[in-house]
């Protein structure tokens, strides 16, 4: 008991736990707003972690050019997609448009279904192109 009573303590501790909230405030708002995943991340969590790619584009869009992978969606009726489409939301899953701005205002929608895991493509598929990453037609 002496130990948290000591000044020179209590400021340890104060400092303890400002640095443990300052660690744990990304993970959070992570989980809160989605995270924005680089083609090089979209990459990463594609191969190795198994995420969907659910592409939000237009179906002329989407058939010019895609991920690979993904499967498309209609964002006027993106949960009835979801749901015809029979996603696992135990893996994550990867939300793409043109530059990433429509993905960004789907996050919410998709995040209420349920979804463990949700990233959004930044810059979206010309990001993807900049990167030279291939598309599949």
């Amino acid at each position: 008991m002496n130990f948290l009573t000591q000044i020179d303590n209590l400021a340890l501790i104060a400092l303890l736990l400002v640095s443990g909230a300052a660690l744990f405030l990304p993970t959070l708002s992570t989980l809160i707003s989605g995270k924005g995943l680089s083609p090089t991340e979209a990459t990463i969590w594609i191969n190795r972690r198994k995420a969907h790619v659910l592409d939000l584009r237009a179906e002329e869009a989407f058939k010019a050019g895609h991920l690979p992978g993904a499967k498309t969606a209609n964002v006027a009726s993106l949960e009835a997609a979801i749901e015809t489409l029979k996603l696992d939301h135990k893996r994550p899953l990867v939300l793409v448009c043109e530059t990433g701005s429509q993905s960004r205002k789907a996050l919410a929608r998709v995040q209420k279904l349920g979804f463990l895991e949700v990233g959004v493509l930044e810059g979206g598929v010309q990001a993807w192109k900049i990167a030279a990453l291939p598309l599949v037609k």
